[in-house]
């Protein structure tokens, strides 16, 4: 059992934007209820709203042993049937609005909008005794490969949230990010431990019904990944009168040092707390944070390793880097470092295959104080005329220079490609990357898009942009 709800069993655990409210004592009846209809230990697909009925089949399945695989609920039919098919779900948690489509499935229990079906599949893979939950690492896609993480890991990772948050029971956070995505599910998690009150909502920052919500409930916190922050400047957020928010928190990528330092300033100004974080899935959500206090002196950093984790550099040859101010790739040990991935129903059986370790494929910097920098990632460089550029710093650049401009560079060597959302824009960007850079203009070809495409967690989809190149 990941939470004691009864320990908080008076205080409100969720409130939706509809009104509707559950206590602690009456999620843990429902868990209960759900525990007794499953029947023990086995998986369960769950296509996951912000909603109150999405998060009390997680929690319920999580104290009861069995093993959730949270997926975004508007994944395509045809993906999604792959994942059906690779791992054999012995049951869905599905929205009451979408039970039709899985007609051939026995109908078993409902509550708060959620039904839960009997798949009817025959086979039943063997589940590693500390396997508690699956995660994809890619947002809204139907990949088969799942990150595996333990109860060990979701327990020790949502304490450390907790200590270094200093969060306790009067804490209103409200949902920005899809609980299917490792960041959202941590707000979730840490916040349950000390008996808060999550206010959960599917509308979005760009929506009215939002800040309504987050004034009417008094929301003590939210968190965003850098186009969070992005949007956030744009809708003005600094005259917002927000009397009730304390804490501001951001990962999921580096935010432009730019925005970093605004967001800093407002909250030193208006006495709140704006924490940069920094995280994988591979790590269950959070290896590292950079202290509230820290914010604006050390703008522009991701801070140092959480309560019970450690950091350290390694350089192209596998030696551990010593001095400040030297690039190597960041590894991370700790007990929230997962337990490995699984691509289909035979993995799951897998045991710890990290030991705790985890090479996080980001390269980094650590300054004289021990404070690290995230300056791009092992793979995303290109070879530009037998120049190493890194792409996630031409991003930056841009964004840092172009105001509002949503952007990103991608490309195969010799050959980069801007793509940009302003066509009024497209010139000034290629001129300005080609003076910051000093590399002939001809490796680089500017694409005008309506939008880049991103998956539900904000986060580039590089992917859909390669058919512009290949």
């Amino acid at each position: 059992m990941i939470w004691d709800l009864e320990k908080y069993h008076d205080n409100t655990v969720i409130i939706d934007e509809y009104g509707q409210a559950m206590t602690y004592s009456e999620l843990a009846a429902e868990g209960n209820r759900i525990a007794a209809v499953v029947g023990g230990r086995c998986l369960v697909f769950s296509l996951c709203q912000n909603t109150i009925g999405s998060v009390a089949g997680y929690v319920s399945f999580m104290n009861a042993d069995v093993v959730p695989v949270l997926l975004n609920a508007h994944l395509e039919w045809e993906l999604l049937h792959g994942l059906l098919v690779a791992y054999q779900p012995k049951y869905l948690w599905v929205p009451e609005s979408q039970s039709e489509e899985f007609s051939g499935m026995e109908h078993v229990y409902a509550s708060y909008g959620y039904v839960l079906l009997r798949t009817g599949y025959e086979k039943k893979y063997p589940l590693y005794p500390e396997l508690g939950l699956l995660l994809t690492t890619s947002g809204s896609t139907g990949s088969p490969k799942f990150v595996r993480q333990s109860y060990t890991n979701i327990l020790a990772n949502a304490q450390s949230i907790v200590h270094y948050l200093e969060l306790d029971e009067t804490e209103r956070p409200i949902t920005t990010l899809p609980m299917n995505y490792t960041y959202g599910l941590s707000i979730i998690n840490s916040h349950l431990l000390v008996g808060a009150t999550i206010l959960v909502t599917d509308k979005g920052l760009m929506q009215k019904e939002f800040w309504q919500f987050f004034k009417e409930k008094q929301a003590t916190s939210f968190g965003g990944v850098p186009y969070t922050y992005e949007m956030l400047d744009r809708i003005r957020f600094f005259r917002m009168d927000l009397p009730s928010l304390r804490t501001m928190t951001q990962a999921g990528g580096k935010l432009i040092p730019e925005l970093h330092k605004k967001f800093a300033e407002y909250a030193q100004e208006k006495g709140k707390k704006f924490v940069v974080m920094y995280g994988q899935c591979e790590a269950t959500a959070r290896m590292g944070y950079l202290p509230a206090d820290k914010a604006v002196e050390k703008c522009g950093s991701m801070g140092i390793a959480i309560p019970g984790g450690m950091f350290h550099l390694t350089d192209m040859d596998g030696q551990v880097v010593l001095e400040p101010h030297v690039t190597g790739e960041l590894v991370y040990e700790g007990p929230n470092v997962t337990l490995g991935y699984a691509e289909c129903g035979e993995d799951l059986i897998k045991g710890d295959e990290r030991r705790g370790i985890l090479e996080t494929g980001d390269m980094a910097q650590f300054d004289e104080d021990g404070y690290y920098y995230i300056v791009g990632r092992k793979k995303r460089f290109l070879k530009i005329y037998g120049n190493r550029v890194n792409l996630d710093e031409i991003d930056r650049m841009v964004k840092g220079h172009f105001e509002g401009l949503d952007f990103t560079s991608a490309g195969v060597d010799d050959h980069m490609y801007l793509f940009v959302t302003d066509s009024g824009l497209a010139d000034g960007v290629k001129a300005f990357i080609v003076a910051k850079t000093g590399l002939n203009s001809a490796a680089f070809k500017t694409i005008v898009v309506d939008t880049i495409p991103k998956n539900d967690a904000g986060k580039t989809l590089y992917k859909e942009l390669a058919k512009y190149y290949e």
